[in-house]
Order: C-alpha cells, then sequence, then structure tokens
C-alpha cells in the first residue's frame, strides 16, 4: 500500500467537493454550527478553486495506491504585530474517509503540509480540533501540538435569559 500526499489541481476539485461533503456530515452531527463558522462557503467548489491557485494557501490531496481518500487545507496567515511579522500555519481543514482512518494517511498529509509551510520558514502552526473529537485531539497530539485555546459559544437568542 502506498501512502501519498501531492498538491492539489485543478482537476481534483470535483474529488475534494465529494470528500468536503463528507466532512461537512460528519462534522455537523457533533456541532450543527459548524457548517456555519467553521467549514467552507456555499459554492465548495469555487472556494476550493481559490484556494488551490492562492499562493498563502496549501491544499494537498491523500492518496492510498493513487486513489484519493482525504485533503488537508492550509494557510499562512500573520500573528499579531508584536510577533514581528512572524506567520503561523493553519491548518484549516483536515479529513481522511472513515474507511482510510488508521493507516497512515492522515500523517503522511500533515507531515507533508507542514514540510511545505517550514519551506517558507512557518515555525507555528494551529489546527481546529471540536469538542468530542478525541481521535483528532490524539492524532495532532502525537504530532506535538497541544490545546491552546477553546472557543465557547452559544446561540441563546435572549442574552438577558441569564441574569
Amino acid at each position: 500500500m502506498e501512502l501519498t500526499a501531492r498538491r492539489a489541481r485543478n482537476g481534483d476539485v470535483f474529488r475534494l467537493v465529494s470528500l468536503y461533503n463528507e466532512m461537512e456530515r460528519e462534522q455537523t452531527v457533533r456541532k450543527p454550527i459548524w457548517a456555519l463558522t467553521d467549514g467552507l462557503d456555499k459554492r465548495f467548489d469555487l472556494s476550493l478553486f481559490r484556494a488551490i491557485q492562492d499562493d498563502g494557501s496549501f491544499i494537498l490531496v491523500g492518496e492510498i495506491d493513487a486513489s484519493p481518500v482525504g485533503f488537508v487545507w492550509a494557510t499562512v496567515e500573520p500573528m499579531l504585530a508584536r510577533a514581528g511579522g512572524t506567520k503561523i500555519g493553519r491548518l484549516r481543514l483536515i479529513y481522511t474517509e472513515p474507511d482510510a482512518r488508521g493507516v497512515g494517511v492522515g500523517h503522511v498529509m500533515l507531515t507533508e503540509v507542514m514540510g511545505r509551510l517550514r519551506e517558507r520558514g512557518i515555525r507555528h502552526f494551529d489546527a481546529p480540533v471540536g469538542p468530542g473529537q478525541r481521535a483528532a485531539k490524539n492524532f495532532f497530539e502525537s504530532h506535538g501540538f497541544a490545546a491552546r485555546s477553546i472557543i465557547m459559544h452559544t446561540a441563546d437568542p435572549d442574552p438577558d435569559s441569564h441574569n
């Protein structure tokens, strides 16, 4: 079994949209707000085309025996001005099909995208993990990540109801 991660091309967008749709379904079962705050906006294909073309963005396709089974999307963003121009690599989305998990595709994608970011001088990395996603948390921790933030959310229509 050959595991690879390669830069996404325009011809991959149809498959990326399919993988993204699987990811969104999985995430919104856990947290319905995910699709409204953390995912891609409408016209996933256009969002992915733009990300593939963007110099500050990397989308890699994870493959098993040349068959796409996952993807990772990372962006390069400035940190606060007090960081003196330092940039951070944000792993915006990472997904592997359920049947392809546990064999190393995620490791290959993460290692490859972080290597490409390091080539650009990036030394800080963020990766979002939602509540209750123990496997994802363990995955990132096994690659040296540690939690540094938790985002709290409410959809309370009456903010005075808690006073």
